[in-house]
């Protein structure tokens, strides 16, 4: 391993959409950057995929199959990477929401009523 692969030693990256894609890209880097990575998404067997390739080039992950679009799934998913890893230092959210049976605005509404806490990153807001 040379030096710069050790920029995110000691850092938990979870990553949405993790099972394909640039999701996957995305986990598979951080991983190569030695952050341990939390690998999310809906079909278990592509995140197995990707957790096979990160440990083939010594990096860590653990697969964590979650609905993103279901908040008792998020919960749990962060709750178990709390209790595995201490912490969240990363979130790369790049999961595809194919659901037309709940529209997005309900969903984001959720959250713009959330109270910030300390360390939480601010992302941009729905333009509903």
């Amino acid at each position: 391993m040379s030096e710069h692969v050790l920029r995110l030693r000691d850092r938990v990256a979870v990553v949405t959409g993790a099972g394909s894609g640039i999701g996957r890209a995305i986990a598979v880097r951080l991983a190569n950057e030695g952050a341990q990575v939390v690998l999310v998404g809906q079909r278990g067997d592509r995140l197995e995929e990707t957790a096979r390739s990160i440990a083939a080039n010594g990096g860590v992950a653990r697969v964590s199959p979650c609905d993103i679009a279901d908040a008792e799934h998020v919960r749990s998913m962060v709750d178990a990477t709390a209790a595995t890893f201490g912490r969240i230092d990363i979130l790369v959210n790049d999961a595809a929401r194919n659901r037309p049976d709940r529209p997005v605005v309900e969903r984001v509404a959720e959250l713009d009523d959330a109270e910030p806490r300390e360390g939480r990153a601010h992302g941009s807001r729905s333009g509903t």
